[in-house]
């Protein structure tokens, strides 16, 4: 990446710069790669943070059959750490899973899960796990909550077998006229396919392990016996390990990558955050593969409001990621990011990985609970990882003194409120946005590759009011 003019002597946000077109070859966006060009191989260059509200089972796999990957809280307790590992680990590659209930269940049994998966749709089950009926939100009408569901699913089924490719199920479904349709092999259900899903599965390719199963990751933090601790996790079939912490240029991080390096020689190690070369160098040497680069720049995080400590995120990823690639390495750009263009501008600048957390909260498949405010439309809730409520739940099994002491130090927004987008509900709706976006971005750089994007693109500083020229503006045209 080149600057199309000199850098003013300041450090640059992403809102700050801008893409300047090259002379391209490139003619179509499916001509370009966009695998992420580190050790993990993300098949696309996406991560979901590990937060709390954001990322679990439902989170992990959607993302991983995608081609991305998301990282597992620290916080959650390792007997359902195992457990959900092992859910992931059990999921399909292609089929979605679906969400399963039986006849005699009730209409108010599918309204508590049918918002947590973007299909919308409960398959309703026999004895022998084969499907009778299918139930979408808009079946309730008219029906009171405790009415069974054998009374108002729909019965005349269209189901796929499993095994055909995208191109035909995709036909099917629109012969049809349905947006999904149960799998079925050998007599049972598998799962469930949506038109969209038939497209994606022809576009994108699962991140899955030597084993042929979705990967995941695993957050870990600097405290405690860190040793055991990423031995439990490997031992769970974590395919890579962040160590997490705040502050990762100090003395307990780089102890803690020697620690984690000593359980397994060749397990991918991710460690952050920091957003300086020395910090870079130092995080490397100490055994990890990925340094993650933010302090700051986080929707809910209040870091730089509340101590003035931080760094403008482009400027420390360019920076962090010139140091990393002396060394081989790679770095993920955790913040800041709000927008695809926003992904693109930190691949350029030199992360091989965006880094999500908000952004992606707001979906079906996040962690939190779906709720509804008082005019009906959908929510999740979010908080920051060092908010308050982030210190309560880390801490529940500490003693009632020491948790009020730790809860006075807060770094976080505790409760943000996330409506769920209409017209893009699910997080693969916003994998689509991002990566359409970034297919652009590099096809306007002449770039194949996302190496090739790091090397040819070319970026400009600009005003304020070039980045709000740059925005849609809605208008009446009377």
């Amino acid at each position: 990446m080149r600057f199309l003019h000199d850098p003013q002597g300041y450090d640059l946000t992403y809102s700050d710069v801008f893409f300047v077109p090259n002379y391209s070859e490139v003619s179509s966006r499916f001509e370009v790669d966009i695998a992420a060009p580190d050790i993990v191989g993300a098949t696309i260059p996406l991560i979901v943070a590990n937060m709390n509200a954001v990322a679990g089972k439902r989170m992990a796999e959607t993302v991983a059959r995608r081609g991305g990957l998301a990282v597992l809280p620290q916080d959650i307790p390792f007997d359902i750490l195992a457990s959900m590992i092992e859910y992931i680990k059990s999921r399909h590659l292609i089929y979605e899973t679906a969400l399963t209930l039986g006849p005699e269940d009730t209409v108010a049994d599918a309204m508590n899960i049918i918002h947590k998966r973007s299909h919308n749709t409960v398959v309703i089950l026999d004895g022998k796990r084969q499907p009778v009926g299918v139930f979408k939100e808009t079946d309730a009408s008219g029906y009171d909550r405790f009415t069974p569901l054998y009374q108002v699913m729909s019965s005349e089924l269209v189901i796929v077998p499993a095994g055909l490719p995208p191109e035909k199920v995709f036909d099917i479904l629109t012969k049809k006229l349905v947006e999904s349709a149960p799998v079925i092999d050998k007599g049972k259900c598998v799962g469930i396919i949506t038109r969209k899903g038939a497209l994606r599965s022809g576009i994108y390719q699962p991140l899955a392990d030597k084993k042929g199963r979705l990967k995941v990751a695993v957050a870990i933090g600097i405290n405690g016996d860190v040793k055991a601790k990423a031995a439990a996790v490997l031992k769970m079939g974590a395919d890579v390990i962040v160590v997490d912490t705040a502050h990762g240029h100090q003395k307990k991080m780089l102890e803690a990558i020697k620690a984690v390096r000593s359980v397994d020689k060749k397990i991918p190690i991710v460690a952050g955050n920091v957003v300086t070369a020395a910090a870079t160098r130092d995080l490397i040497e100490a055994g990890a593969d990925i340094v993650k680069v933010g302090v700051g720049p986080g929707a809910m995080c209040t870091t730089r409001m509340m101590t003035g400590v931080g760094r403008p995120q482009f400027s420390a990823v360019l920076e962090c990621a010139a140091a990393a690639k002396e060394m081989g390495k790679h770095i993920w750009a955790d913040g800041g990011i709000k927008y695809p263009r926003d992904v693109a501008l930190a691949l350029a600048g030199g992360a091989s990985c965006g880094f999500i957390g908000t952004w992606f909260a707001g979906t079906h498949e996040s962690a939190g609970d779906t709720l509804r405010d008082g005019k009906g439309r959908l929510y999740k809730e979010n908080y920051g990882m060092a908010s308050r409520r982030a210190v309560k739940n880390r801490n529940r099994g500490a003693a009632a003194f020491e948790l009020a002491r730790r809860e006075l130090f807060e770094e976080g927004t505790s409760s943000s409120r996330l409506y769920i987008d209409t017209e893009r509900p699910g997080v693969e709706d916003l994998i689509d946005q991002i990566t359409a976006g970034l297919r652009s971005s590099m096809s306007y750089a002449g770039a194949r590759t996302i190496e090739e994007f790091q090397e040819k693109a070319v970026v400009g500083i600009q005003s304020a009011s070039g980045y709000q020229e740059g925005q849609a503006v809605e208008t009446n045209w009377d």
